[in-house]
This record gives structure tokens, C-alpha cells and sequence, in this order.
């Protein structure tokens, strides 16, 4: 059996959930019970709709528990991963990944920025088992001058996370709402990156705010999309590797995912198994971690690797 028919089984399986009634447009409902079952398995629901000529859909949670339906896009290429391959520590909470059969194994990593303070005991965090690091470089405003903001302890962070041995990699947070401002981010990103040795993903993170006033909040999904082409373009032109940093929401109903095929992700899900039916570089699992030498709680990751 191929490994994207593999996925989509394994991921049907961890969740036998009926699919929700109604058009594939986006909407949500406090699920109960069905929700408290996506928290302990995760796993998107894939289904065929009769009511939609026999469209491919599916159905996830997000954070709160609230469910969703999209249609599943067939020019998009699909997840690859075994998630029986998939372990987590016990003591810790830190999941493993290792597919001997396909040659898929995973680095594990966490992503910092200055809420996690100025005392990061660095040789600690690479001595408990992380490997890589992304760095918030910076931000744009919320404001209307949409000011670009340098994360204050990016500088410290990241030479000292590349003394201690980590590989580096950065994000940076948007909120731009025209091309030019999405290419003076790139920029921005790029004059910052370059005195150091960065060899992991930067990153472009937009996404959706629910507790405050976005800048960005009335960019449509077409002009999202052009944002990350328009930044993930400009970071490929000079060398780097681009990533898409999102949700399966932001990706079900905000980007148009079927010209984003050209660019990598980091996908962000809490649940134990990740939901996501498409293909992805980076799984941010957990936003609660704890690492020795953070002071706090701190977001984890797998870095998945092929063929080693």
C-alpha cells in the first residue's frame, strides 16, 4: 500500500466520526462529546459527501473544540506519514518519530521568542535532546503604521543557540496588507539573517488573531496567499528555505493551499495525532512543553526527515 493511501487510513481510523451535514463552507459547533474523542486521538475524518457530486471531505477540530468540515483538494499532495511509527516519552511529553520502512525519522525542536525571557541556559536545552531551534525574528504592528519590530532577544538567542550546537532556523510574524509590505518583511527577515549561520526554515507565520484587533484582519484569502508566495519567493531568491507556518483551519478555509504546492509547512496541532490530510515538514505538537534551561512553558516540534 502506498504511503499517502497509508496516511489517510491510519487517519481515518484513529476517529470514526460521522461527517457533517451541509455545504463545505466553514462552520463550527461545540461538539461535545465528539469533541472530547478528537482530543485523545486527533485525526481528521475523511469522508465522501453524496451531497457534493461525491467530493472527498474532512472533518477537524481546532483548539476548542469546535468541529469543521472542507473539502479535501486532490492536486494538493497529501500526508506521508505513518503515525504508528509515532512515540512520546512518558516523563517528558516529547513525541518521537521513526519509520524504518520508508526512511522517515523526525528531529525534535522547540520555537522561541522573547516571552520566554532572557535566562535560556542554551547547552541544557541541546543536552535535553533538542536539535533545532526557530527563532521569532520579528513582527509587523498591529497598529496602523504596521511598524516592523525586531523580537528583542533574537540577537542573544541566536548566537547563543548556535554556540551551544542547535541548527537555526527563524519566523517572522505578519501582518502586512499589500505585496510591497510582504516584500519589506522578506527583506527585513533577510538583513537579519544573514550575519549568522542559518540553515533551518524562515519561516512566514500569518494567522488568525481572536483576541485583538488585526491589521491584517480584511486581507482576503487571495491576497494572503500572494503574501506567502511574495515572501516565501524573495527568502528562496537569496538562498534560504522557505516554510508556511499555519493551522488546519487557516489552511481548510484561509490560504488557497493549491498554489501554495510549491512551499513547505510547519503545521500546528495540539491534538495526539495530528489532523492535517496534506503534506507538511514541521509538526508543532504542544504549546505547554517544558525544556531544561527555559524557565516556562515552551512549544514543541518534530522536524520530519526523509531518507535518513
Amino acid at each position: 500500500m502506498n504511503r499517502i493511501k497509508r496516511c489517510i487510513l491510519i487517519l481515518s481510523a484513529f476517529m470514526l466520526l460521522p461527517g457533517c451535514a451541509g455545504s463545505p463552507e466553514e462552520h463550527a459547533d461545540n461538539a461535545g462529546s465528539a469533541a472530547d474523542e478528537a482530543a485523545q486521538a486527533g485525526s481528521a475524518d475523511i469522508h465522501e459527501e453524496g451531497g457534493n457530486g461525491g467530493q472527498e471531505m474532512y472533518t477537524f477540530f481546532d483548539v476548542e473544540g469546535n468541529r469543521y468540515e472542507a473539502p479535501l483538494l486532490e492536486s494538493v499532495p497529501k500526508c506521508m506519514y505513518d503515525f504508528s511509527c509515532l512515540t512520546a516519552d512518558e516523563a517528558t511529553g516529547y513525541k518521537s518519530y521513526s519509520d524504518a520502512e520508508n526512511k522517515i525519522t523526525a528531529r525534535r525542536g522547540i520555537d522561541i521568542s522573547e516571552f520566554q525571557g532572557e535566562e535560556i541556559d542554551w547547552q541544557r536545552v541541546k543536552d535535553a535532546g533538542m536539535e533545532f531551534v526557530i527563532l521569532r525574528l520579528g513582527y509587523r504592528a498591529y497598529g496602523e503604521s504596521g511598524a516592523l519590530v525586531l523580537d528583542a532577544m533574537y540577537e542573544q538567542n541566536v548566537q547563543n543557540a548556535l554556540a551551544a550546537g542547535l541548527e537555526v532556523g527563524v519566523y517572522f510574524f505578519s501582518q502586512a496588507i499589500t505585496a510591497a509590505e510582504a516584500e519589506e518583511e522578506a527583506q527585513f527577515v533577510l538583513e537579519h539573517v544573514r550575519p549568522y549561520n542559518i540553515t533551518g526554515p524562515v519561516v512566514y507565520d500569518t494567522e488568525e488573531i481572536k483576541w485583538d484587533t488585526a491589521r491584517a484582519e480584511n486581507n482576503t484569502s487571495e491576497e494572503y496567499t500572494e503574501y506567502c508566495r511574495v515572501f516565501c519567493d524573495a527568502v528562496r531568491a537569496a538562498g534560504y528555505d522557505p516554510m508556511i507556518y499555519c493551522n488546519l483551519k487557516w489552511m481548510a478555509f484561509t490560504l488557497d493551499l493549491e498554489q501554495l504546492t510549491g512551499y513547505d509547512f510547519w503545521y500546528a496541532d495540539y491534538y495526539d495525532i495530528p489532523q492535517c490530510p496534506y503534506d507538511y515538514k514541521i509538526w508543532q505538537y504542544s504549546e505547554t512543553g517544558v525544556v531544561p534551561g527555559i524557565n516556562g512553558n515552551v512549544d514543541l516540534n518534530l522536524w520530519f526527515q526523509e531518507g535518513e
